[in-house]
């Protein structure tokens, strides 16, 4: 059974303006079902419980903040991930996070993009430990739950897990040390502890090795777009690939293992590397069978102005589309959102730009996807749109339609229908890559890495390096929330010798502090809860 991710379903959840400290209460609006309310013994009810998790991906309400489609995570974690590097750039400045994200100038003060990142991760974890409370054997008997049905809740216990570690990782990654509980801690009005983050990185490690060996976790390429066990292995071989940047320790014989055991799973790339980023991504087999784990985003139903909204009407402006045909397929432009030139110039490869007629020449299919015609180069001013490069990778037209054939159904579109993809392939092998490069194996790793290339109509390659592969990461996964976290994991996003515009608050770029490699818990947070200590560098 497929859920949809209603935006609306928890928006009638608790305001959580410096609310976390306690993560073990129970929803305090009368209007929320409780527990004790919700779920007695129909499988809707937990379904529903269930599809109130998965919410915590796209919902964009209850956040006391300027811009509440910009506190949606999916948006905030891409803004952190992606416009703190050299992949992209905003033009909207006035908006209060987005100097500081864009220029690398964030401080310990409050920044409306990392205080939704770390209320949204807590709050779904704060719902998955409720969840799971309510559904243990024990409750389920004493409700008269059938046995089949039990069953059925065991494998959505197992997916509430799944969503409770891909949050906490992303906690970890962005904050390092975390406020930290899960079902078994105490109940109530208690502050949760602060926990480090290699405790947390165990913690992950351990709860995706237990649920890709449960039988209650769903087979893999068979729950789309819920979890299943190659979203598991997914997130587990991501997690192992930054684990000397998470725990002290680098992992990579368990990433390479991992990888392996997703090879195993018949995932197959898809053909068309523009399709899996379409509108009918979620319903064209091609796609889903490169996708291990997405988020399932529908205009009629999500009405998310994060994930793929963000990402294809974000990068869009009206003089883009002079003959109105809406080109990527809603009917909006937002102008904020480009690509720096020196990204694509640096990574694709581009030469012959013609800014009057939108041409340039690419010797790689995934460089085919910029729109430069009225655009410029230099970006002497970052608030002006234009100047940089146009990215229409997420594109709501589906795959086998032309803007100009998709236009009376785009015109009555305001949201996007495109999936986000958050685990997919692509990623796999270039994980694969990189654990085989550390363990003396690139010889394994070549034909995984030349599908990528086949795909992409670029030369293939007989040898690689560090610094190919983290070019090649930067190809294959342009915006889909990964620069940042390999620029780290590379020693260069603080990096003075690894520069692009605007970095460290210079034009030319310049290097910045190491601490900054984790943003600032926020200042209303440590205020709120006592147990928590600042990441060192920062003031508040």
């Amino acid at each position: 059974m497929r859920i949809t991710f209603l935006a609306g379903f928890i928006s009638a959840a608790i305001l959580l303006s410096s609310c976390l400290d306690d993560l073990n209460t129970l929803p305090l609006n009368k209007t929320d079902y409780t527990s004790e309310k919700a779920y007695g013994n129909e499988e809707v009810n937990y379904l529903a419980g269930l599809a109130k998790i998965y919410a915590s991906f796209t919902n964009q309400y209850d956040l006391q903040v300027d811009d509440y489609g910009a506190s949606e995570i999916n948006r905030a974690f891409w803004a952190l991930q992606e416009l703190s590097t050299d992949a992209a750039k905003c033009a909207w400045e006035n908006d209060s996070w987005v100097k500081d994200v864009n220029q690398n100038s964030w401080s310990g003060a409050d920044n409306a993009a990392t205080y939704a990142v770390y209320a949204r991760t807590l709050h779904g974890i704060t719902y998955v430990n409720e969840f799971l409370r309510q559904t243990t054997d024990e409750r389920l008997s004493d409700r008269g739950v059938s046995g089949e049905l039990q069953a059925k809740i065991h494998s959505m216990r197992a997916e509430a897990r799944f969503v409770r570690a891909y949050l906490y990782w992303i906690s970890m990654d962005i904050f390092g040390n975390v406020p930290f509980v899960t079902e078994e801690s105490e109940f109530g009005a208690v502050s949760p502890p602060q926990v480090s983050r290699v405790e947390v990185f165990d913690y992950i490690v351990s709860e995706l090795n237990e649920l890709s060996a449960s039988e209650a976790m769903p087979a893999p390429r068979s729950n789309y777009p819920r979890a299943d066990k190659g979203s598991v292995l997914g997130l587990l071989a991501r997690v192992y690939l930054n684990a000397e940047v998470y725990s002290g320790t680098p992992q990579w014989q368990e990433a390479k293992e991992i990888c392996e055991k997703i090879w195993a799973m018949n995932y197959t790339l898809c053909p068309d590397y523009a399709a899996l980023f379409r509108g009918d991504n979620g319903e064209n087999p091609d796609a889903l069978n490169e996708i291990l784990f997405a988020i399932a985003y529908d205009a009629a139903s999500t009405q998310s102005w994060g994930g793929t909204t963000f990402l294809s009407v974000g990068a869009t402006q009206v003089d883009d589309d002079p003959a109105n045909t809406l080109m990527v397929g809603v009917n909006d432009h937002w102008s904020g959102i480009r690509v720096p030139y020196e990204y694509a110039a640096n990574y694709f490869d581009v030469s012959a730009a013609d800014y009057t007629t939108g041409t340039y020449a690419v010797s790689d299919k995934r460089g085919e996807l910029f729109f430069i015609r009225g655009r410029s180069e230099e970006m002497s001013d970052i608030a002006i749109f234009s100047q940089g490069w146009g990215l229409f990778k997420f594109n709501n037209v589906p795959h086998d339609q032309t803007a100009a054939e998709y236009y009376p159904v785009a015109q009555t579109l305001s949201f996007a229908n495109i999936d986000m993809p958050l685990i997919r392939l692509g990623e796999i092998c270039l994980i694969y890559a990189e654990a085989c490069l550390y363990q003396n194996a690139t010889a394994q790793a070549l034909p995984y890495l030349n599908q990528l290339r086949r795909r992409a109509g670029a030369k293939e390659i007989t040898s690689y390096d560090a610094d190919w592969l983290l070019a090649e990461r930067a190809r294959e996964l342009m915006w889909e929330s990964h620069r940042r976290t390999d620029l780290i994991r590379h020693g260069k996003f603080h990096s003075g010798t690894f520069l692009w515009k605007y970095k460290g608050e210079a034009y030319d770029g310049q290097g910045f502090e190491a601490y900054m490699n984790l943003f600032a818990i926020p200042a209303s947070e440590l205020a709120s809860n006592t147990n928590l200590v600042q990441n060192p560098g920062y003031i508040n």
